[in-house]
């Protein structure tokens, strides 16, 4: 059962435990409601106190009944609120660690709430483009005061119970055991005669309502001008305190109704759940052992190898860090030492924990210092002859079942594997530039990679607070590999009659965070250089437009040089439109023959982003990734796909597969077009009129 019924001195106790977090689900539901009416038919009973076992008061929705007909059947929160307040004996809510979503909703339905200090408090439902559908946009505003409702609520932030204390939240702060703290408190008002305090009775106090209501909708309209969720959060909190609670609630209502429909919230929801199915792998069952992880090295101390150390050492776990030169070892723990002063500069780091994390490190030039690691992650040179010596190594000092692990980011692991005579413990951990700070992990699973070593990077990831993403082997893997055929379309662009900044302004409007040339330019332009020339001896029938190849052998490298498709000046990352550069690309054109026309920002935006959907839906044939949603967790957390978009899978559904495939055809009979055939996924799934992700 989901709920727990006890008696004791008089008081009903109804714990809700649904673990991990007592989610509102259908059986939940219902055990209070018939909690809650024993309680009424008792007469014994006097008041009745209602909590949460274990690690939560309630977490709000159960997500495990999101999109099923439970979520909806009766009992709904609605009427388990209605049920609560409605009660005539006095309903206590006693409040510890979580109380979120309708969990905060419930709770206002009590008459009494009494929490314990560090709670965590919040209405988070717009972070999947909603807003509080059971009362919560007219109850908090009456229980806290209208600026701190609209703060949390269009926020989504937790707030500490202790930091609500006298907002009228709460009717008492437990300073002992909670449970025997509010089991007195519902003795005391158990002894008072009816009826009792309802929240929904209170009047929304402000002295200037309107005009704190119109300054939120100032401030919040620019902030969130791709997510309709804040302000139907503003109008359902305004209609509340215009039109009273009854009003107020049907307003909700509506707003809820409306935003649940909205492409914003399906995407942010396919979001969430992606991240939380990312780390579900088909054959890794959930109690496979793991293996400890307790002491970690990583091999290169440049940019990425300093960052992925940075991660390790976040989370408490000490690093050894090796470098072949002593000057390269100083220069990298001097880079990280100063990420961390400009933290601590920030205020978000203490000077204290500054100190705590770099006593973490212990530097070294010796491979022989990495044999009590659990983990080694080498950071070195992208080139096979140079892996193959660093796990030679490896294989010759690590100890036996430490994990060996490759930052490649398009290298074969398996040849990587092979490179020792353990290939079960080697795995690809290819983290993103700056490693510190991206969220994504491509976990990339070999031929080999045994199944405990999968199930322990998958949790640790979490424990470094990555968002960690399965992939098999191939060239580039998830991202690399969909994203060359992104940049391959733009460069057939400039070809055609485009130019650097209007391709970039086109895919950047649509959402990205950056488009394709100031990318390249961030990242190095030489990087997609070496890969190609390694394409032109492995691939030879595949089609590249040769305008990157010209502007690399000018030594137009990107930032790094101050130029790329773009110059930049000394200290400054602004891009600026370079005449060189489009005059090349002109230039480049009429030595091609090719007549230049004007290209639409919508035709840019489509080729890019499908070219993205075509070679994705390739990968989930091959099997490299297992789900549509990996792909688009890989493209929302590495690569900047706009979040209110869902990822390039999810927005192909959006369209409709149907219209993708029109559009992959016509281009396909274009100058150009060898790159536009459909996968076979894409024209199967619209032949059936489904999409990836449904």
């Amino acid at each position: 059962m989901a709920v727990d019924y006890t008696t004791r001195d008089g008081i009903a106790v109804i714990t809700l435990n649904n673990p991990p977090v007592n989610g509102l689900g259908f059986s939940t539901r219902l055990g209070i409601v018939e909690g809650i009416e024993k309680a009424q038919a008792d007469a014994s009973v006097k008041a009745i106190v209602l909590t949460g076992a274990s690690r939560a008061f309630s977490g709000g929705a159960d997500i495990t009944e999101f999109n099923t007909p439970k979520a909806t059947q009766e009992p709904t929160l609605h009427t388990v609120i209605k049920v609560v307040e409605g009660s005539t004996k006095p309903v206590v809510a006693a409040i510890h660690s979580v109380a979120m979503g309708g969990g905060l909703e419930l709770a206002l339905g009590a008459h009494y709430r009494i929490a314990s200090a560090g709670a965590q408090i919040a209405l988070p439902e717009v972070k999947l483009g909603l807003l509080p559908g059971a009362g919560g946009t007219q109850r908090l505003p009456r229980a806290v005061g209208l600026e701190t409702a609209l703060n949390m609520i269009v926020s989504g932030a937790p707030v500490m119970s202790e930091k609500l204390a006298t907002s009228g939240l709460f009717d008492q702060m437990a300073e002992g055991d909670l449970l025997d703290e509010a089991i007195a408190f519902a003795q005391k008002v158990g002894a008072q005669t009816g009826p009792h305090p309802k929240v929904r009775d209170r009047k929304i106090e402000h002295p200037n309502a309107e005009g704190f209501i119109q300054f939120a909708r100032n401030m919040v309209t620019p902030m969130a001008k791709n997510f309709p969720a804040p302000l139907k959060c503003i109008d359902a909190v305004a209609a509340g305190v215009k039109l009273g609670f009854d009003k107020g609630l049907a307003a909700e209502r509506e707003c809820f109704v409306a935003l649940v429909q909205t492409p914003e919230s399906r995407a942010l929801r396919h979001a969430f759940f992606g991240e939380r199915a990312a780390s579900k792998i088909p054959d890794v069952p959930s109690n496979t052992p793991m293996r400890k992880i307790e002491r970690v090295g990583v091999i290169g101390a440049g940019t990425m190898g300093g960052g992925i150390a940075m991660n390790f050492i976040n989370a408490g776990l000490p690093v050894t860090l090796l470098e072949t030169k002593q000057e390269a070892l100083d220069r990298g723990l001097a880079t990280i030492r100063k990420n961390y002063e400009s933290a601590v500069k920030k205020g978000r780091l203490t000077a204290e924990k500054l100190e705590e994390r770099l006593a973490l490190i212990t530097p070294t030039l010796a491979y022989e210092d990495l044999k009590d690691a659990d983990l080694i992650v080498e950071a070195v040179f992208e080139e096979l002859g140079v892996k193959e010596q660093v796990f030679s190594k490896l294989n010759q000092v690590a100890k036996k079942g430490a994990i060996l692990a490759s930052n490649t980011s398009t290298l074969d692991v398996d040849k990587i594997a092979a490179f020792t005579k353990r290939p079960e413990d080697v795995v690809g951990m290819h983290f993103f530039s700056p490693a510190n700070v991206m969220k994504l992990l491509e976990v990339v699973r070999g031929a080999k990679t045994s199944k405990d070593v999968l199930a322990t990077v998958m949790q640790l990831a979490k424990k470094i607070k990555k968002t960690a993403v399965v992939s098999g082997v191939c060239d580039g893997f998830i991202g690399n590999r969909m994203v060359e055929q992104y940049l391959r379309q733009a460069l057939f662009m400039l070809e055609e009659g485009a130019l650097p900044a209007q391709v970039d302004r086109a895919i950047e409007k649509f959402g990205f965070a950056m488009g394709p040339f100031r990318m390249s330019d961030l990242a190095g332009n030489d990087i997609g250089w070496a890969i190609r020339k390694r394409r032109y001896q492995e691939k030879p029938d595949l089609k590249y437009s040769k305008i990157a190849d010209r502007l690399c052998e000018t030594g137009r490298f990107g930032q790094k040089t101050g130029a790329g498709w773009y110059d930049y000046k000394a200290g400054d990352r602004t891009a600026h439109p370079s005449k060189n550069v489009d005059e090349m690309i002109v230039a480049y054109s009429k030595e091609l023959g090719v007549e230049r026309r004007k290209i639409s920002d919508d035709e840019i935006v489509e080729r890019l982003v499908l070219a993205l959907v075509n070679e994705g839906a390739l990968i989930l044939e091959e099997g490299i990734a297992s789900k549509a949603s990996d792909i688009d967790m890989v493209y929302l957390t590495g690569y900047g796909f706009p979040l209110h978009r869902g990822g390039p899978m999810l927005y192909a559904d959006t369209l409709g597969l149907y219209n993708v495939e029109r559009a992959m055809r016509k281009y396909a009979a274009q100058p150009n077009g060898d790159a536009w055939k459909p996968a076979a996924r894409v024209t199967e799934l619209a032949a059936e009129g489904r999409g990836f992700t449904n």
